[in-house]
């Protein structure tokens, strides 16, 4: 598959995410898919479902900064930014099988309310 189509299927990711469209989200990811981050130790598809998907309608936009593709792998960096004036950027890693999403891990970043960094508690 093309780097540029990986790309594509990154960016229509976060739209469906914007979007509040499981069934797109969940049609991009390979059966096997799985999902590390700060809070997740290599979680399944359905799991990733009933334990991170949640309502969007507080986020007002994603900034999709950089998408680097190389082979079957890309990093994202992007800003999301939330309706009442918080906002992060965290980078994200994909592993891809054909045109599916077989594996994301997530990279948290800063947070930020209008502007000024907030401390996020260590617990």
């Amino acid at each position: 598959m093309p780097t540029q189509d990986k790309a594509e299927i990154i960016r229509t990711l976060f739209a469906a995410y914007l979007s509040n469209d499981r069934k797109a989200v969940e049609d991009v990811f390979a059966d096997d898919f799985y999902f590390t981050s700060p809070y997740d130790d290599k979680i399944d598809k359905a799991t990733y479902f009933a334990r991170c998907w949640r309502v969007t309608d507080w986020i007002e936009r994603h900034e999709l900064e950089r998408i680097l593709v190389e082979g079957d792998e890309a990093f994202v960096t992007y800003r999301c930014v939330a309706k009442g004036g918080k906002s992060f950027r965290n980078t994200e890693f994909f592993s891809f099988e054909g045109d599916k999403i077989k594996r994301i891990d997530v990279y948290f970043g800063a947070t930020y309310q209008n502007g000024a960094f907030v401390r996020q508690s260590e617990s």
